[in-house]
């Protein structure tokens, strides 16, 4: 699911001066009454269509969220208070419905104008009132825009078999990745380099298959951040195959007891493969029991396919 193709979200300001400017930029009107009923019509048609077509834009990018996989479901109310999306998705739907009726009632009022001088009243008058319900939809906007931003740091992950790397910050992770799959995700020698989930692909037994790397965790429930609680989410809606990734070359700053108290955790609800990184930094007697190449990885990967 890619989130990237969400518009950036205009103020209520921007809309309403773009409408009122194609308003202006209608040039016409004549001198007789039929004449400036016509034109004052079809400037209220013009600002009504303009706003209501950049609203409805809004609602149709994003996307449904009960017709989302359960992930992304969990994954937007996760990271957005979801109340005050669903609530801001929803003004927009009043706020097009209210402008529809503006219209319909000022077309109304300009039909049976008998007075020359009274459309410019008229026009005025319907400016104002829009632009009342656009001020109400005011913070709306403001918190969908804010809400396009961080569901635009979404990742892109598609419903296939897919193996998944965990383990603490700075286990090797992201380079794994990068070997696995060819990709080259950003690594660096410190914690936390990887700010979201990592993607890449590869061919096992003529399948392919997805692998995510995902920023690493300190396995502490109640504190722990929204990069970290969508990695815990990812193990639990999407990784048909966890890969532990263990480092015992004593560069990182969690112990050996700690990475395998964590990974007896994990491995009673997941089907884990225990990988230990950085062997040239590890001694030879801490090896054993542990995957420590790529093909051996993908050989136990097959056996779950």
């Amino acid at each position: 699911m890619n989130f990237q193709y969400i518009h950036p979200v205009d103020t209520s300001k921007v809309i309403l001066d773009i409408a009122f400017r194609k308003g202006r930029a209608k040039i016409g009107g004549g001198r007789n009454i039929d004449q400036k009923r016509k034109f004052t019509a079809s400037k209220l048609d013009l600002v009504n269509s303009t706003i209501s077509t950049r609203l409805k834009k809004i609602l149709d990018d994003f996307p449904g969220t009960s017709v989302l996989p359960s992930f992304y479901q969990k994954l937007i109310k996760l990271t957005l208070d979801f109340s005050k999306f669903k609530k801001s998705l929803g003004a927009l739907d009043w706020a097009i419905k209210q402008l529809n009726k503006l219209y319909k009632s000022y077309a109304s009022r300009v039909s049976k104008a008998h007075d020359v001088n009274a459309f410019s009243t008229i026009l005025k008058q319907f400016y104002g009132r829009v632009s009342s319900v656009m001020k109400q939809i005011k913070d709306n906007l403001a918190y969908l825009e804010q809400s396009r931003k961080i569901m635009k740091t979404y990742p892109d992950i598609k419903e296939m078999f897919t193996v998944c790397f965990y383990g603490f910050p700075n286990v090797g992770k992201t380079t794994l990745l990068n070997k696995f799959t060819g990709t080259k995700a950003k690594i660096a020698g410190y914690e936390f380099t990887t700010k979201s989930i990592n993607a890449g692909y590869t061919i096992i037994d003529r399948k392919k298959i997805q692998v995510l790397d995902v920023p690493g965790t300190l396995a502490r429930k109640e504190t722990m951040n929204n990069i970290e609680l969508m990695a815990e989410l990812v193990l639990d809606e999407v990784a048909d195959v966890v890969i532990y990734v263990f480092d015992f070359s004593g560069t990182g700053r969690m112990g050996e007891a700690k990475q395998r108290a964590l990974f007896e955790k994990i491995k009673d609800k997941h089907k884990v493969i225990p990988y230990l990184a950085k062997t040239d930094l590890t001694p030879r007697e801490k090896w054993s029991g542990f995957v420590k190449s790529k093909q051996e990885l993908k050989k136990l990967i097959k056996s779950h396919l």
